[in-house]
């Protein structure tokens, strides 16, 4: 029998409504950004804000996957994204089982290395670091330098710390070493954890530009980020994409809807990876929640 007053559910319906229009405000860009995109010149021309195309064509994503430029930004950041996130979650992991372990000075051994992570000298005192280790104009230089985040490497702590210690006992009376407690029984017990990270981590690395344009000289290896800023803030899309790719094309397509493209390719990767890890990441939300 249902208990609920006509207060609650009507509460309910406004929550419903309100949740829509939220979700439908959220999504009103990226339909744009789509429409835009396949959209002729015509349909530029007659109206600035378009949610359907009318006269429907693909140049603009001619001009994207012809784009040599474009194509082996996307490669980079594919590259980075992969391997970064590998090493992020080696590393984070790693730190983070390692002070979880009882040893002589462990409280003053957590505050120097939390406190040497939080807080950085800025983005001059960074750059030297990166330059004196032959960093600059490396793809090493997009990874290295951030490959740990406190606020990462402090909840997944967290997380360890309710395992059972048991556990770990019990790897170590079997004679298993501390690698081997850690790689057979922790990470296997950490995967909701270790699914979120993952995706937090490939989010940051897919949507790293300021680092590109700082270390990196060669514009081979810009990330996909890099180049959609010339193409959309420096409006630089036919030096971008290359005037010999425009003249491929008997239709050249406006600035515009090569931008939107080109927008739409570099979101679409990173947003087709969620589903894969949902499973994971409902649970690993709650970690470090309070309990009842």
């Amino acid at each position: 029998m249902n208990s609920r007053t006509i207060p609650e559910k009507i509460w309910d319906c406004f929550n419903v409504i309100a949740l829509a229009v939220i979700a439908g405000l959220m999504l009103l860009p990226f339909i744009h950004i789509f429409a835009v995109s396949f959209s002729s010149l015509e349909d530029v021309l007659r109206k600035d804000f378009i949610l359907w195309p009318t006269n429907w064509t693909i140049d603009s994503y001619k001009v994207i996957f012809l784009s040599k430029q474009f194509i082996g930004s996307l490669g980079v950041t594919v590259t980075i994204t992969v391997i970064g996130t590998l090493v992020s979650l080696i590393l984070t992991a790693s730190m983070a089982y390692a002070l979880t372990r009882n040893v002589l000075g462990q409280r003053v051994i957590l505050i120097m290395v939390i406190f040497t992570i939080l807080f950085n000298a800025g983005m001059i005192p960074v750059y030297l670091v990166v330059k004196s280790t032959g960093l600059i104009n490396s793809l090493w230089a997009l990874i290295i330098p951030g490959a740990i985040s406190s606020f990462n490497l402090i909840v997944i702590r967290q997380f360890f710390l309710h395992i059972p210690s048991e556990l770990s006992e019990a790897a170590l009376i079997d004679g298993a070493n501390e690698v081997r407690t850690f790689w057979s029984v922790i990470l296997p017990l950490s995967k909701p954890a270790l699914a979120t990270f993952a995706l937090f981590y490939a989010v940051g690395y897919w949507n790293k530009y300021f680092e590109g344009i700082l270390y990196l000289n060669d514009v081979r290896k810009w990330p996909v980020q890099v180049v959609l800023r010339q193409m959309v803030i420096m409006n630089e899309t036919t030096s971008t994409v290359g005037s010999d790719v425009m003249l491929q094309l008997e239709n050249q397509p406006p600035p515009v809807t090569i931008q939107m493209a080109a927008i739409l390719v570099a979101t679409l990767p990173i947003l087709v990876l969620y589903p894969f890890l949902q499973k994971h990441f409902a649970k690993g939300v709650m970690i470090g929640s309070v309990k009842g």
